[in-house]
């Protein structure tokens, strides 16, 4: 079974930067996609970034330019770089997997999730 581990989630100010990694130890992820998910209070869990198994890279508008997705297939860890952080930014972000090599943009494509990291901009 497929188990995702985040780490990196922290409270930082507007402007620093963090990166979230996201590790399974199973010897399956090469072949699947890997997405960021964040969900704010009141909202409704959102896309971030995601990344195909042929490394292929997708990102939510408010997010480009500011955070970049990776994989490191070797260590069968998928990272979130993230810059420039915004107040906004404050969220639980998720790491999530599906076992096809192509992105999509809605969680319920993902059947693979993480246990979430805190991620708190102070303004």
């Amino acid at each position: 079974q497929v188990q995702l581990v985040e780490s990196g989630g922290g409270l930082v100010q507007a402007g620093d930067s963090l990166r979230l990694s996201c590790a399974d130890s199973r010897r399956i992820f090469n072949s699947f996609a890997m997405a960021w998910f964040r969900q704010a209070p009141g909202k409704e869990r959102e896309l971030v970034a995601a990344i195909s198994s042929g490394f292929s890279t997708y990102y939510a508008d408010p997010v480009k330019g500011r955070f970049t997705i990776s994989r490191d297939n070797a260590k069968n860890t998928v990272y979130l770089q993230m810059n420039s952080l915004k107040p906004e930014d404050t969220a639980v972000y998720y790491c999530a997997g599906r076992s096809a090599p192509d992105i999509m943009v809605w969680s319920a494509a993902y059947p693979y999730w993480g246990q979430g990291t805190q991620v708190t901009v102070s303004s």
